[in-house]
Formats: structure tokens, sequence, C-alpha cells
């Protein structure tokens, strides 16, 4: 595969660093919540081709600019990505409290939330793809997404060097449009662990995790940039698809069990066996909301 060609800096573009800077949030607040995709907050905000072709500008070729900080910062797009690093941290870092706090007491509104968050992006991806290629890649990303449902959590107590292979996993379902990185820690069983140890500040499984993130990284975003360029519109139907099937997995009343038909419940039943409030009229509002901040985030963000 060729080296990916220079990415000019972001000044260059019409987005401020305090532009770039808030979409990090949404991406780091996004990324706290199993089943919801920092890379739909990317796609949606209108920075995704730019963090994968960002993303993707790193490889061997990095260590001979090294010695020319100007030329490295700009070949690779470092106030782009570190305007968008430090607004995920914060994103991540101001929620993860307040996220683990709701999941406990109020789980039924927050996936409502997150539910009108997703299926609304699905609209609003979905409507600019040809109905031809929804119907063939995106019936294929639908089945796919459905198949995910019944990947089973792991109930295994983490160890360390599983935080590493977690990192790099989730990564990749980071960088997609469609895949959510906190659903597939949550499906390894490392979901719980990574959010207590933001919380707490473990450094030690926070290095970890980071690690693999980025190793995972360097190994996905250039063939993911390649892609883009190559089969982008089949490519974003797969995905259209894919988190279409996979919106079950934020249904609001439900839990945590071996297989999929287990997870779900009816409102009745999810306080039978949770013993608590469904919230039912909260979480409806709640979806509301989400599907609304989508049509004002894709209609008032700039997008160059």
């Amino acid at each position: 595969m060729q080296p990916e060609p220079p990415v000019k800096d972001t000044a260059d573009t019409a987005w401020p660093l305090f532009s770039i800077v808030w979409r990090g949030l949404l991406m780091g607040l996004a990324e706290v919540v199993p089943g919801v995709s920092g890379g739909t907050m990317a796609f949606i905000t209108g920075i995704y081709h730019e963090l994968v072709r960002s993303l993707a500008s790193f490889g061997p070729s990095s260590l001979r600019l090294l010695t020319q900080p100007r030329v490295f910062a700009q070949h690779h797009n470092l106030r782009f990505l570190c305007a968008l690093a430090v607004g995920m941290i914060g994103g991540a870092l101001l929620f993860a409290q307040l996220m683990d706090y709701l999941l406990e007491h109020y789980q039924p509104v927050v996936w409502g939330f997150f539910s009108g968050v997703i299926a609304m992006s699905v609209v609003v991806i979905g409507r600019a793809r040809a109905l031809l290629t929804l119907l063939s890649y995106g019936v294929v990303g639908l089945v796919c997404g459905i198949a995910l449902l019944w990947l089973p959590a792991s109930s295994a107590e983490p160890v360390l060097w599983m935080f590493f292979i977690g990192g790099i996993i989730s990564v990749c379902a980071w960088l997609l449009p469609a895949v959510s990185g906190s659903y597939m820690l949550l499906a390894m069983g490392l979901y719980p662990a990574v959010v207590a140890a933001v919380a707490d500040f473990n450094f030690q499984v926070l290095i970890v995790l980071l690690s693999g993130c980025a190793v995972g990284l360097l190994l996905f975003s250039k063939s993911l940039a390649w892609l883009l360029r190559h089969y982008q519109e089949p490519l974003l139907a797969l995905l259209t698809g894919f988190m279409l099937g996979s919106i079950a997995n934020l249904w609001p009343w439900q839990q945590v069990a071996a297989v999929a038909t287990d997870k779900w419940l009816s409102p009745v039943g999810y306080t039978e066996v949770q013993g608590a409030s469904p919230f039912m009229l909260l979480t409806a509002v709640a979806f509301v909301c989400g599907a609304v901040a989508i049509v004002l985030l894709d209609r008032y963000t700039s997008k160059p």
C-alpha cells in the first residue's frame, strides 16, 4: 500500500480550534456509552474524513520527519489531532462519573437518549446514499449488525494484557461511524473496569489500554483511508445497515445476559427483574431529544 500523501494542516480549513475541541468532546461523551460510536459523532459533525486521513498519515516515514518538527506537525495534521484529543479526553473525564451514575440509576433514560441519537444518525447517513447501494451493501451491513446482537458478553475477571487487546479492538470499532468501541469493551467484559479506571485515574490500566489503541490505529487507519478513497459509498452504506441492525443493543429496558434474547425486557419486566422504575415518559422524551440533537448537529454544523 502506498504511503498516505501529506495532509494539509487544519489552519487552512474553516475550523477554529474551539470548533474541533467541542467535536472531540462529543466523541468522548459518545464513547463513554456502550452502543454509541465516536465515529458516528465525527461523521455527523463533518470531521470524519479529515480524522481518518490524518491518522493514516502516520507510518515508518514519520520517523524521518522527527528532525523537522514543523514539517512533522503539518504532515500529520497535529493541530487538528491534538485539539480533537483534548476534546475527547475532556469529554471522557467530564462525563465518565456522571454516565456511570446515570447508567446505574437511570439506565432506560440514558439508553433511550442514545437510541434516538443512533436512529437519527441512520437516517442522516443513509439518506445521502444511493437507494441501490443501500439495498445491496446496506442489507449486508444490516445482517452483520443483527448477528452482533448475539455476541456474548465475557464474564471473566479482566487482567492487564486484556486491556491491551481491548484497546486494539475498540479503537478499530471507534474509527467506524457505526460500531461502538464501548460496546466491544462491554462484550469483552472490560467496560466496567475501563469506566472505573477513568473515574479513579488508574493510570496503569489506562496506559495499557491507550497503548493498544495506538497499535490499533496504526494497523487499521491506513486500510480504512484506502477503503474511503476507493469504495466510500459502498462502505458507508454497509455501515449504515450495520448501525441499523445493532440499534437493539440500546433497547432501554434490558439486562446484561449471555444471549441477546435474554437481554430485552418490557418496561414491566424491567421493573420485576431489576427492581427499578422503567422511567417510561422520561425515556420517550430522551429518545426524542437524542434524535433532535442529531438533526440540529447535521443542520447547523459546518462541513467544509
